[in-house]
């Protein structure tokens, strides 16, 4: 049996801009810092406390205040976002056809439940996923791939016959380590920046594409 797991942020919606202005704001205008888009854009993997430690160093932040500040920032990006929220072209298409033929599928991300829930109710695609995990689920993110592998086991499927789809390097990087194929949605970065590694096996602007619409036939 194949399963598809997928990535959210990026990945099934094209946010991920959103979120980088949402830290770029947070990072300089409340919390002092002087980043440029440029040097933000590449800590937009992993948990929102891992991205203020990258940012400002290991002992700035209590736990508590990293917690509320996560909070804070997903707030102000779900409430720029939500006028733009859409699942990316082709994708709705996509999982209502794995859907009917029983595909198991997974959400496998570094967003809290509070961001998920936000993207899944709102465009009423819950139904769809098996699994979801969350930041909240895992000791370790991406590139770990104890995300991918808890999302494998709990749709019970060998990670080798999971397909993962992903839109950042680090995404694509955990996939690898978990024994998955990916498939690089390149909403946020381009194919050159994943010529490291081996497990990518297609790239693709959206699920319109038709190398991923025959992955459902494949199946």
């Amino acid at each position: 049996m194949k399963a598809f797991i997928f990535d959210l942020n990026g990945t099934m919606i094209d946010d991920m801009s959103y979120h980088t202005k949402g830290w770029q704001n947070l990072l300089n205008n409340d919390l002092g810092g002087n980043f440029t888009w440029d040097e933000v854009k590449p800590q937009m993997y992993g948990k929102n406390q891992e991205v203020l430690v990258r940012m400002f160093g290991p002992n700035r932040f209590t736990a508590d205040e990293m917690d509320r500040l996560s909070l804070e920032k997903e707030k102000r990006y779900q409430k720029e976002f939500l006028p733009h929220l859409q699942l990316l072209p082709g994708l709705d298409d996509f999982l209502e056809r794995a859907y009917q033929q029983n595909i198991p599928m997974a959400i496998g991300s570094a967003a809290i439940p509070f961001n998920i829930d936000f993207v899944l109710d709102n465009l009423n695609v819950r139904h769809y996923f098996k699994a979801i995990i969350s930041a909240d689920d895992v000791l370790l993110s991406k590139p770990h791939p104890e995300t991918f592998l808890k999302a494998a086991q709990l749709l019970g499927v060998d990670p080798i016959n999971c397909i993962v789809f992903e839109d950042v390097p680090k995404g694509a990087e955990a996939a690898a380590n978990a024994g998955m194929e990916a498939v690089v949605i390149t909403t946020t970065h381009q194919p050159e920046e994943f010529e490291h590694l081996q497990n990518v096996i297609h790239f693709a602007p959206d699920f319109s594409d038709e190398f991923i619409r025959n992955l459902i036939a494949n199946c």
